[in-house]
C-alpha cells in the first residue's frame, strides 16, 4: 500500500498550483511511474500528491504560428514518439524517449516528469540540451522560462519550485530546423535499462553537404547533471565532414569538459571510454542523416 497524507485530482493549471501552494507537503504526479516509486519505498511517504495526469491543456505538440514548436510536459513518450511534428522535425527526441523502459512505462511516463526529476540518466534529457529547450513553468506569480540549460541545479535537483507546474517545453524554429539529430543510448541491454551514458548530436551542414556549419554535442550520465559540451563544438565549426583529424580533436575536448563517475552500472573509465566513441558515432551518423559523406 501507499502511504498518502491525501490525493487531488487538478482541474486545470491553475487549480494544481493552487492545491500545491495551500500544502507545502504536496506534490506533483503525473504518469506516477517515478513518484510512486519514490512513495512505495517510503522516500516520499505520508506526502499529498496533486495529480495533472488529466490536464488536456499540457499534452501533445503544436506548431506555433511562428514556427516553434511546443511540447506539452503531459505528453506521454509514446504519444511522443508517434507524433507527425515530431517524426518529421525533431525525430532524434522522438527516437530518444522511445528508449524508455518498456511500453507500459511509455504509455505513462511524460517527458514533463522524465525532465522534472532532474535525473542525469533521463534518455530525453541530453536530446533536450542539443534542441535548447526553453522550460515553460507557471506559479502562483504567473509563467516563468528558464533555459534547459540553467534548469538543472545538481542531480535530482532543479530550479522548479515546489508550487510550480511543468506546462511544456518551448523549441525554437532555428534551434531544430536545418539540423539533423541523433541520439544514442548505452546499458547493458537494449531493453528495460537504466542508460548508463546517453549522447545527442545535432549538425548542421553546408549547402553542399561537406562543411560542418555547427554542431552540438550533449550527455546524461557524464557528469552530475545533464550537459553540452561547447567547446568541443566550437571546434568542429568549419571543418569538413571527412576531417578525421578534426573530429578526433572534438572528441578529446570533449573528454575534457565531463565529469562522469564510478558506480555500479560502471566505472569513470568505461565511461570516459563510451563517452568518446559514442561522442564519434553519433556525429556520423548525425551527418549522414543530413546527406552528408563521411570516411567509414
Amino acid at each position: 500500500m501507499f502511504d498518502l497524507q491525501g490525493f487531488h485530482e487538478a482541474k486545470d493549471v491553475a487549480d494544481a498550483v493552487q492545491a500545491l501552494t495551500a500544502n507545502p507537503n504536496a506534490e506533483i504526479i503525473s504518469g506516477g511511474t517515478d513518484v510512486l516509486i519514490r512513495v512505495r519505498e517510503g522516500k516520499d511517504a505520508g506526502k499529498v500528491l496533486v495529480s495533472i495526469k488529466n490536464i488536456e491543456e499540457i499534452k501533445g505538440v503544436k506548431l506555433l504560428d511562428n514556427g516553434d514548436l511546443f511540447i506539452g510536459a503531459g505528453t506521454c513518450f509514446t504519444h511522443l514518439t508517434n507524433d507527425p511534428l515530431v517524426q518529421k522535425h525533431i525525430p532524434m527526441l522522438g527516437e530518444a524517449v522511445d528508449t524508455v523502459g518498456g511500453p507500459q512505462i511509455r504509455n505513462m511516463g511524460t517527458i514533463g516528469g522524465n525532465i522534472c526529476n532532474g535525473a542525469t540518466s533521463a534518455d530525453s534529457a541530453a536530446g533536450m540540451q542539443v534542441l535548447n529547450a526553453i522550460v515553460c513553468l507557471t506559479g502562483p506569480n504567473g509563467e516563468r522560462r528558464v533555459p534547459i540549460s540553467e534548469f538543472y541545479t545538481g542531480p535530482g535537483k532543479t530550479v522548479r519550485e515546489q508550487n510550480e507546474v511543468c506546462t511544456g517545453f518551448l523549441i525554437k524554429k532555428e534551434d531544430y530546423e536545418g539540423f539533423s539529430g541523433k541520439y544514442i543510448k548505452y546499458g547493458k541491454r537494449k531493453a528495460m535499462e537504466i542508460a548508463t551514458l546517453g549522447c545527442a548530436v545535432m549538425v548542421k551542414l553546408d549547402k553542399e553537404k561537406k562543411h560542418i556549419e555547427e554542431v552540438r554535442l550533449g550527455y546524461g550520465v557524464a557528469a552530475p547533471t545533464p550537459i553540452r559540451c561547447p567547446k568541443a563544438e566550437e571546434s568542429l565549426k568549419g571543418a569538413a565532414c571527412t576531417d578525421t583529424e578534426r573530429i578526433e580533436n572534438y572528441v578529446n575536448i570533449a573528454l575534457t569538459e565531463v565529469r562522469p563517475r564510478s558506480s555500479w552500472r560502471a566505472s569513470k573509465e568505461f565511461r570516459l571510454q563510451v563517452i568518446s566513441e559514442l561522442a564519434k558515432r553519433a556525429l556520423k551518423e548525425a551527418i549522414v542523416l543530413q546527406g552528408g559523406q563521411i570516411n567509414a
